[in-house]
């Protein structure tokens, strides 16, 4: 049976050259990074090394660069130390934030009593920025966390345009970025932000490792107790392996950009045009078909299938080796649907399945053409 890999939102193939460079990492450079012998010293240096590096493609401080396990404790860092250590009273956020964003979000609220401020939002899930600008303008002691690559239906926030209205009104800037960072050229030289989290497994990249960058000065305390890894900032024996695994994912992602990007969003397009044509009355979520509002490696999309038909059709595809998605694969198992979808959909629409595709290098034409008869096959049956 043919398999198609349609899920990379939810985590990416790894490069074959990452795997090789973990590979050796783990064979011969497995000294714990904080002991004071060759072997620790080794291990210590391919982390800072790692470290530079990641700067480097950020244009920030090797200092502001902190290694986590992935997006999620990234998140949370960000989050609770600005409550908890830096006196902010109010966050404002959307609606159709990451769980780890929302969730961490509703426990400093019941912790701590903090005021949440949700942005208004348009039809298509972008969020209103005259709306954000007068929801800074009426508190204080503000900390804007709002992601720059919507995970579901790929929006893209204007982040520079946020990071300025942060800075006039004096308030903090989170960003999620796990879905734009290795997929975007960020220069936070340029960006007005405090806090990004990031994680590799969404750039060909190993599960289970990521970063956090955090503004010099900002004040920010660990999350994690136990050691002074990290500058401090983390406690925990560094997954060395990982780290340098991660480093040489987003070193080829940055190398290949032009050329994967250009290839990647060709498939996007043949996905939408071969859909349209085979299936006329599917519709996108968001603004996930615009190429300048959206990012070029994923499409949500709703399909004209009854509400009998809908709940078996993941299952279907997943019969035939495609593999897609509802939505984050973090909510798998939730009988709620997608909070990004209810926010944004009619109540009609949302009877309809939406299935999330998302593309990578590794995919190629032929795959899209099997996904779309595969899908006119279960439509039409």
């Amino acid at each position: 049976m043919k398999t198609v890999y349609f899920d990379s939102a939810a985590t990416t193939q790894l490069n074959p050259e990452v795997i090789t460079e973990i590979t050796n990492v783990m064979q011969t450079d497995y000294g714990n990074p904080s002991s004071t012998h060759s072997y620790g010293r080794t291990a210590k240096s391919l982390i800072e090394k790692a470290r530079k590096s990641v700067a480097k493609h950020l244009n920030v401080s090797a200092a502001e660069i902190i290694f986590t396990s992935g997006g999620t404790e990234a998140d949370n860092l960000a989050l609770n130390s600005a409550v908890r250590d830096l006196g902010v009273t109010t966050i404002i956020t959307s609606k159709i934030e990451h769980h780890a964003v929302l969730y961490m979000v509703n426990q400093l609220k019941t912790q701590f009593n903090i005021n949440v401020e949700y942005v208004d939002l348009d039809h298509c899930g972008h969020i209103n920025y005259d709306n954000l600008e007068a929801l800074l303008n009426k508190n204080s002691n503000v900390l804007v966390s709002l992601m720059h690559v919507n995970n579901e239906i790929g929006n893209i926030l204007d982040i520079k345009r946020v990071g300025e209205l942060c800075k006039t009104y004096k308030a903090l800037f989170h960003s999620d970025t796990v879905q734009s960072v290795g997929h975007f050229k960020l220069d936070l030289q340029e960006i007005n932000v405090d806090f990004i989290a990031v994680s590799a497994h969404k750039f060909h990249g190993p599960k289970g490792v990521g970063f956090a960058y955090i503004k010099k000065g900002s004040g920010i305390k660990p999350l994690i107790f136990g050691g002074e890894q990290e500058r401090g900032s983390r406690a925990g024996t560094e997954s060395v392996h990982n780290i340098v695994g991660l480093e040489k994912a987003l070193d080829l992602s940055y190398l290949n950009l032009d050329e994967d990007k250009a290839y990647v969003s060709g498939l996007k397009k043949y996905f939408i045009e071969s859909l349209k044509k085979a299936i006329p009355e599917v519709s996108f979520n968001g603004n996930c078909s615009c190429f300048e509002n959206s990012t070029y490696t994923l499409i949500n999309t709703c399909l004209p299938v009854s509400p009998e038909k809908a709940s078996m059709l993941l299952f279907q595809l997943d019969l035939k080796g495609i593999a897609c998605s509802k939505g984050s694969a973090c909510q798998s198992g939730s009988s709620k649907g997608s909070h990004v979808l209810n926010e944004i959909l009619s109540e009609e629409d949302m009877k309809k399945p939406s299935l999330r595709f998302s593309f990578s290098k590794f995919n190629t034409k032929e795959d899209i053409d099997y996904a779309v008869t595969s899908l006119i096959e279960i439509v039409n049956q």
